[in-house]
């Protein structure tokens, strides 16, 4: 999707998928000690809010003026800072500083692109630092509920771990969502460490 379309989604009422963190970002890294994160097509901020919230330096970086405009409200109603940017993910290289963190939820993009941002990811980590990666399954357009009906954008945890040579695996696996009214969804998980 173009900038205009997100901008339009972010733009039809509140926040896109509300304020709340999403809940694999929870589980996966409430444990790990605060340091540098980023956090790639943050959207509305809801994940660079609960980091900077724990005391992470959060950069969140998106395409969409009106979702990163949301993002610096909630961040004010929160009481904390983040260094919102904004740009395409596929033309920006953050990486001339390395982060302990690197959470990469729900990005839409078509494979080759997808692994593009994936081995830039990889590149911006510290040593010691986590990449989580979560988004929709290519199970979940036909055994799954909601996301995106273009199977182009969804993927396996094994496209995922493709492009992350000289990391160490963690997690890769499908995982469910529960979607209050409906079945589950199916989301890809994987969770990875520089050595």
């Amino acid at each position: 999707m173009e900038r205009k379309d997100w901008n339009r989604k972010h733009g039809a009422g509140g926040l896109l998928f509300g304020a709340e963190p999403n809940r694999f970002l929870v589980s996966e890294v409430e444990e790990l000690p605060p340091g540098r994160a980023l956090d790639v097509a943050c959207g509305s901020g809801r994940n660079a809010v609960w980091l900077a919230f724990r005391g992470w330096t959060v950069t969140g970086v998106d395409f969409s003026d009106v979702a990163l405009e949301q993002a610096r409200q909630l961040a004010a109603e929160r009481g904390v800072e983040v260094d919102w940017v904004g740009a395409d993910v596929l033309g920006w290289r953050p990486f001339e500083q390395i982060f302990d963190l690197v959470a990469v939820l729900y990005l839409q993009l078509p494979a080759d692109q997808l692994g593009l941002v994936m081995r830039r990811a990889a590149e911006g980590l510290a040593p010691g630092g986590t990449l989580l990666v979560v988004g929709h399954h290519s199970d979940n357009l036909e055994h799954g509920s909601g996301g995106p009906k273009d199977p182009r954008v969804l993927f396996t945890p094994e496209q995922i771990v493709e492009s992350l040579d000289g990391l160490r695996i963690e997690k890769a696996e499908a995982v469910a969502r529960p979607v209050e009214g409906e079945r589950d969804a199916i989301d890809a998980l994987v969770r990875a460490r520089r050595p």
